[in-house]
């Protein structure tokens, strides 16, 4: 097995890594502050302390571990000629991602789920929607992650890697890893196909199911601004949820014999990288009522420094 990986990163062209450098700093910086913020905003604002924000809590902290994982990383190689990672570093990065997608996967059901009961039966939703209720939907998604992490991780590092140690990708993913490998890798083919088809079909089908009657009750409403309000948020989530769902069953929905790595690459750069910027944008600065607690705060914030 080689002690080193060559990642080959998105560019071998200087003058472009330094562009791609500079854009992927700017990115990882804006998606840090944007979920970070929404964290300590969440945690300060007594209004904001409801189930709903309870789930955008855990997906900016998801979010910025998932692009954590990555971006580093990337960053590092943009300025060097020999991008390259230990196998153990490799395998980390493996486990962690796997971890955060298949997080985020079950993460983004739940909220759908909460939007249905929000929207379709706000009478009961504080008493459908407990404090109990949300911590096992965020259990049951934490321990999926560790279930789909640990096996697939597993499955990969007991084959042998007797040829050349370059993956087509810029970090560590099982695709490229399992192309490099002189062992029979039908069985990893098998799991991903499984366990990653599991885990899309049966949160697809709650984020489809929870949006189908969202969408019958909002038609129901007589008020226009109403609807408006609802089929912008709706579109808005469906949005976030189609570029994450479809990025990953492109990825992973196929053999590695058939994985075309310049189409990965850029699937890859839409699912590690952009969804997780765009998700505080999408789920949280365009809500009413985070726009309002964030006035609040500065206004507080200008009363005792006036005074």
């Amino acid at each position: 097995m080689p002690e080193t990986i060559i990642l080959t990163g998105l560019s071998e062209d200087p003058q472009l890594q330094l562009i791609l450098f500079v854009a992927f700093l700017a990115i990882y910086v804006i998606t840090l502050m944007g979920n970070v913020g929404m964290i300590v905003l969440i945690r300060i604002s007594p209004q904001l302390h409801t189930p709903m924000y309870f789930f955008l809590t855990s997906l900016s902290f998801l979010d910025t571990c998932y692009l954590t994982t990555v971006t580093p990383k990337l960053l590092s190689n943009l300025l060097k000629e020999k991008k390259s990672i230990s196998f153990a570093s490799c395998f980390t990065q493996l486990y962690f991602y796997a971890v955060c997608a298949t997080t985020e996967c079950y993460l983004l059901a739940v909220m759908a789920y909460d939007r249905y009961v929000a929207i379709c039966n706000p009478l009961l939703y504080f008493i459908t929607m407990s404090q109990r209720k949300c911590v096992q939907l965020i259990a049951i998604s934490y321990t999926a992650w560790i279930v789909n992490a640990f096996i697939h991780t597993m499955a990969a590092s007991r084959l042998s890697y007797c040829g050349p140690n370059i993956v087509n990708n810029f970090y560590c993913d099982t695709p490229p890893l399992l192309a490099l490998s002189c062992s029979d890798v039908s069985l990893n083919d098998l799991l991903i196909f499984v366990f990653v088809g599991f885990n899309i079909t049966v949160t697809i089908l709650t984020v489809l199911t929870s949006y189908t009657y969202i969408l019958v009750t909002i038609l129901r409403n007589r008020s226009a601004s109403s609807r408006r309000k609802a089929f912008s948020t709706c579109t808005s989530h469906l949005m976030v949820i189609t570029i994450f769902y479809g990025c990953s069953s492109f990825m992973y929905a196929r053999p590695s014999s058939r994985q075309n790595p310049q189409l990965d690459q850029m699937a890859s750069v839409f699912y590690v990288v952009l969804t997780s910027m765009l998700n505080p944008l999408i789920y949280s600065i365009r809500n009413q009522e985070v726009r309002h607690a964030f006035r609040n705060i500065l206004g507080r914030k200008f009363h005792v420094q006036h005074f």
